[in-house]
């Protein structure tokens, strides 16, 4: 699935889709696209109305066509700000798996003008109520005599499918700034008022952007370049994934230095599902297996081109990339070429109901490895690609979770400076084949690094000749013990605790509780492969 690279003014695109003003052809040069194929879509007479159309017969899309694809009637509930409670830590922005949380500092006559124009007394009230005074952005910068900036949270209800992962977050950090309410007749209608209030603001000023704190990326423009409107199930760990890669690209290197060449699998369904195009930046997507041989073929062309510093990079699955596509991987890892290639790792085929892939944890029960009296579910060990991939020569490997937000962006800004191929895989929770809740994504897998189920690491060979050198693990829990045990209450996080949580183990534990003869062999094999990492990081 290829997309243009036509000039796109997201904001104004999103006002259009969405009930703002009058549609502006200026904005990108496939107005008829905007004008009548989604219109069709949204109508809902697409499918009997609309002629052959030669994008569709090419498999081409615009950019930034998810905008206009409309979720509110999906969730019974939608998120609701509390601006008191709020200290502006950005992370229930971060989380959002579908772009559908938004933020941004206006300073206080900016404010002040915008509200004034607004003549209804109760909306005006209300605006002013999606804003909140914290220290961050507003006292800090006030005692150092600095303009101060009243910190805004919006929620955009055409992009919520009502996971509550922004509640989940927020209330675990202890903030509780947030919380799930029923969507009433008004609710939606208010919601988009807002979201149209503050597309209307001017962006978050630079100054109030720090390069130190990672999270505050998204609130710079040129970081939004996954806008939502994908098919992805409400809480997706992938899509969450996604986001903040895209993120990180977009606040360092700009959208129009970005490529994506794209493995067959859940995230080209849901990023592809006709007409609807989240990204903002041009990808494309080839075959299941050989997505990094199609990338090496897109990088030759591009450094014929003089195009050297653009960013290219490789996105697929766990089956893509350590299962079928395994041997392009490495091929293209041993190129020594400019491609970065980014893993979600969720263990099994998502996109083809939730059979196993090597990168499978022993025990977990799915399809090809059902649980009955002659096999416990799965029983090979996983296959750890972060590991293989380190005895590529000079290449770059990460290991990282979304949930642990410093970690996962060091991962990808380091691997997309890095001199040759690099790899980050990431754990992506994948709520109807793990088993687990829509608001559990970034819970499953902060849980996962705390259980040794899915360890951090950053290897960097630019740090020095040896594995030990570098090799790190910072970032884990209780980095030099097998587990890691809570400090107040003396609980041990093992891989067991991980498994009960989880649905895809659930016949592993019997009536009382206890783990199956399975289940500790798993966590046995979790164990070693701790110790072999802090042995290679010289921890051991």
């Amino acid at each position: 699935m290829g997309v243009t690279t036509d000039r796109v003014d997201i904001t104004r695109i999103s006002k259009t889709a969405n009930g703002g003003d009058g549609y502006d052809p200026s904005i990108v040069d496939v107005s008829d696209f905007f004008e009548n194929v989604l219109g069709g879509y949204n109508e809902g007479t697409a499918p009997g109305a609309l002629p052959a159309d030669d994008r569709l017969a090419r498999s081409v899309m615009p950019a930034g066509t998810g905008v206009a694809r409309d979720f509110s009637y999906i969730a019974p509930e939608v998120p609701e700000f509390i601006n008191e409670a709020c200290v502006g830590c950005m992370t229930c922005v971060t989380e959002c798996p579908d772009t559908a949380i938004l933020a941004k500092v206006v300073q206080p006559d900016v404010l002040e003008n915008a509200l004034t124009a607004i003549d209804d007394e109760k909306e005006r009230a209300y605006m002013a109520d999606q804003f909140a005074i914290t220290n961050k952005f507003y006292k800090v910068p006030e005692k150092r005599g600095k303009t101060p900036g009243q910190f805004g949270i919006f929620i955009d209800p055409t992009k919520c499918k009502g996971c509550a992962e922004c509640v989940e977050v927020c209330d675990d950090l202890g903030y509780h700034a947030l919380k799930m309410i029923e969507k009433e007749d008004k609710t939606v209608p208010a919601y988009q008022k807002s979201i149209n209030f503050f597309r209307s603001l001017p962006p978050t000023p630079e100054e109030y952007i720090s390069d130190r704190v990672a999270v505050d990326m998204m609130l710079a423009e040129q970081s939004m370049l996954y806008v939502g409107g994908a098919g992805s199930c409400a809480g997706c760990g992938e899509a969450t994934a996604i986001r903040m890669w895209l993120a990180a690209l977009g606040y360092k290197y700009g959208a129009e230095n970005i490529g994506i060449a794209a493995a067959t699998g859940c995230n080209t369904v849901y990023g592809s599902t006709y007409p609807y195009n989240p990204y903002i930046v041009p990808w494309s997507n080839s075959l299941f297996e050989n997505a990094s041989a199609f990338a090496m073929g897109i990088r030759l062309r591009w450094d014929q081109m003089g195009w050297q510093d653009k960013q290219l990079w490789v996105i697929g699955g766990d089956g893509a990339m350590v299962d079928i596509g395994f041997q392009s991987l490495s091929r293209l890892m041993a190129s020594g070429m400019n491609i970065k290639v980014l893993v979600l790792d969720t263990q099994v085929y998502s996109n083809t109901g939730g059979q196993t892939s090597t990168a499978t944890f022993m025990g977990q029960e799915s399809k090809m490895y059902a649980f009955g009296s002659a096999k416990a579910g799965k029983q090979e060990q996983r296959k750890e690609l972060g590991r293989i991939a380190m005895m590529h020569p000079n290449t770059f490997v990460a290991q990282t979770v979304a949930s642990t937000p410093n970690h996962f962006y060091k991962s990808i800004l380091d691997a997309a400076s890095f001199p040759g191929p690099a790899l980050v895989n990431v754990y992506t929770t994948c709520q109807p084949e793990h088993g687990v809740a829509d608001d559990a994504s970034r819970q499953q897998a902060k849980l996962a690094v705390e259980s040794r189920a899915f360890p951090m690491f950053i290897y960097d060979p630019r740090e020095g000749d040896t594995i030990r050198e570098r090799l790190s693990l910072k970032g884990n829990p209780a980095v030099k013990e097998d587990w890691y045990v809570i400090p107040k209450t003396g609980e041990r996080i093992d891989f067991v605790t991980f498994a009960r949580s989880e649905g895809r183990f659930r016949k592993q534990f019997d009536k009382e509780g206890n783990p199956s003869e399975a289940l500790l062999r798993s966590q046995e094999d979790r164990l070693a492969n701790w110790h072999l990492l802090q042995e290679m990081a010289g921890l051991r």
